[in-house]
C-alpha cells in the first residue's frame, strides 16, 4: 500500500508542476494561450485531485 500512495504523491506534484510551467509559458497569442492555459489548469486540478487522500 505504500508505494501506491508514493506513486500517487509522485505522479501528483508531477501533474502540478507540468500544469504551473503550460500556464507560465502559455504564449500572448488569445487562441493558443487560452488553450495551454486552460490545459494546464486542467493537468493541476488533476495533480490536486490525485494527491487528494479521502
Amino acid at each position: 500500500m505504500t508505494l501506491r500512495i508514493r506513486t500517487k504523491r509522485i505522479l501528483s506534484i508531477s501533474f502540478m508542476i507540468l500544469g504551473g510551467i503550460l500556464m507560465f509559458f502559455a504564449p500572448e497569442d488569445i487562441w493558443i494561450g487560452a488553450l495551454l492555459f486552460i490545459l494546464g489548469l486542467g493537468i493541476e486540478i488533476a495533480g490536486l485531485a490525485l494527491g487528494h487522500n479521502k
